[in-house]
């Protein structure tokens, strides 16, 4: 550490105190994440104090810019790429696979993807895990690699590495052990400095709100939607976000293969389902507007829909998974491993879906081995939930919930109950909400 940087103890006694970091502090704290010269206890100690006190928005601003450029920012100027370079995030759900489907959507379109994604933590499921169901597939990527897959396909879904703000990947593993994830500022930072790092010009942000996420009202998730656009403009990267609804599982499937299942099924147009294929052309529609491909959602909206529907959406996908090592007939034969012992959920009378707890499903899956309880933790990548019914959905006594795919006998039996558990049935249908709660753009 230099010997003229603000002292550790003394940008936390700041922020605990309740005042504002100045750029220099912003700064000596990044910067001691990453070369040691702060302690994981200060660390913690600072990280504390913005959960008690807050940041406003230059200084998030400060911290997400000092965050990215702790490590390697990514540019494509003389990549030889064409079109613009696009990405999206989302906050985490349960059976949340539109990436999947997403990234080779909008390579179809005339747009860039260096989707650059994470693995699954608690009950959400992670984008990683998923692509790591296919056999062979690469999620580590240097520059010229990631370079080599964009070229190949227009997209590539892999990991940030190393080298990509080392300064969160310190931060962030100290606050998932110390209770100090839940700071709309550190999220933020954390979220953009990584989005930031891979040189986009544009990023559409899918904020999930609901019982299955982590902002679970609405004002919650407006809060941080808010936050991660005006912080995203003032870094210089134009966003938009949605607020969506994660109060039920999306699409069909939870579990990391069924996932990827369930997306090649979509992208070949053997099965798809409503809310995920509404989802996916509305965030699609956002990117292609905010690249200047598209000059409103409606002509976003079709373009997306031919690329999907005459199969240049799954050939990316397809090329994509090819370039990372993956199966080269992904869309005929992905070699998806597939779990020995799957068991039906039975309902347990006559009746209509009219909720679930989505918390509870993804806790579900991660008890049958589909997540981890810690990180690090290793995941089997065949469990999980089939055929989820939505909210709406009528059912007959005996007849499916949802399809349990476990490792052994003993882990279906506990899914089953567990799923039995979540969900909530009534003898009247109820009246459906929106996919899309709320649109953010300043």
């Amino acid at each position: 550490m230099p010997t003229d940087a603000p002292l550790p103890q003394e940008i936390i006694r700041t922020k605990r105190d309740g005042g504002r970091l100045d750029g220099p502090q912003i700064a000596a704290f990044v910067r001691g994440l990453v070369d040691g010269g702060w302690t994981d206890a200060q660390a913690a100690a600072l990280a504390m104090a913005i959960v008690c006190r807050g940041m406003d928005r230059d200084e998030t601003v400060a911290l997400t810019g000092e965050m990215t450029r702790s490590g390697t920012v990514l540019r494509w100027d003389d990549a030889g790429l064409s079109g613009p370079v696009l990405d999206k995030h989302s906050t985490g759900g349960v059976g949340d696979k539109v990436s999947l489907m997403l990234a080779p959507l909008l390579a179809a379109c005339g747009a860039v993807v260096p989707m650059i994604s994470g693995r699954g933590l608690g009950h959400t499921g992670g984008t990683l895990d998923k692509l790591e169901a296919l056999p062979g597939y690469r999620v580590t990527a240097d520059r010229d690699d990631l370079r080599a897959t964009l070229k190949a396909a227009g997209c590539a879904i892999v990991g940030a590495g190393d080298t990509l703000a080392p300064a969160d990947r310190r931060l962030y593993a100290i606050r998932d052990v110390t209770a100090t994830v839940d700071s709309v500022a550190l999220i933020t930072a954390s979220i953009l400095s990584k989005k930031l790092a891979a040189g986009l010009q544009a990023l559409i942000l899918d904020v999930k709100c609901g019982n299955g996420a982590v902002a679970q009202d609405v004002e919650t998730a407006r809060t941080l939607a808010q936050s991660l656009v005006q912080v995203a403009r003032g870094a210089g990267l134009p966003a938009v976000a949605l607020v969506t609804d994660m109060n039920q599982v999306l699409g069909d499937h939870a579990g990391n293969a069924l996932e990827v299942r369930e997306a090649i099924d979509f992208l070949t147009g053997a099965r798809r389902e409503p809310r995920l294929l509404q989802l996916t052309l509305a965030l699609g529609a956002e990117a292609l507007v905010a690249g200047g491909l598209d000059a409103d959602v409606d002509a976003a909206r079709r373009r997306l829909t031919r690329a999907l529907y005459r199969g240049e959406a799954a050939e990316h996908f397809a090329r994509m998974v090819a370039a990372r090592g993956g199966p080269r007939d992904v869309l005929t034969r992905p070699e998806l491993p597939v779990a020995p012992v799957v068991r039906p959920v039975p309902a347990p009378g006559s009746a209509f879906v009219v909720g679930m707890d989505t918390r509870a499903l993804g806790l579900a899956v991660v008890a049958l081995g589909g997540g981890r309880r810690r990180g690090g933790d290793a995941v089997d990548v065949r469990v999980g939930l089939a055929d989820c019914l939505p909210v709406g959905a009528a059912v007959q006594a005996g007849s499916p919930l949802a399809v349990v795919h476990a490792a052994d006998d003993a882990s279906a039996d506990a899914a089953v109950s567990a799923v039995q558990a979540a969900y909530r049935l009534f003898l009247n249908a109820p009246r459906q909400g929106p996919v899309m709660v709320e649109r953010i753009a300043e």
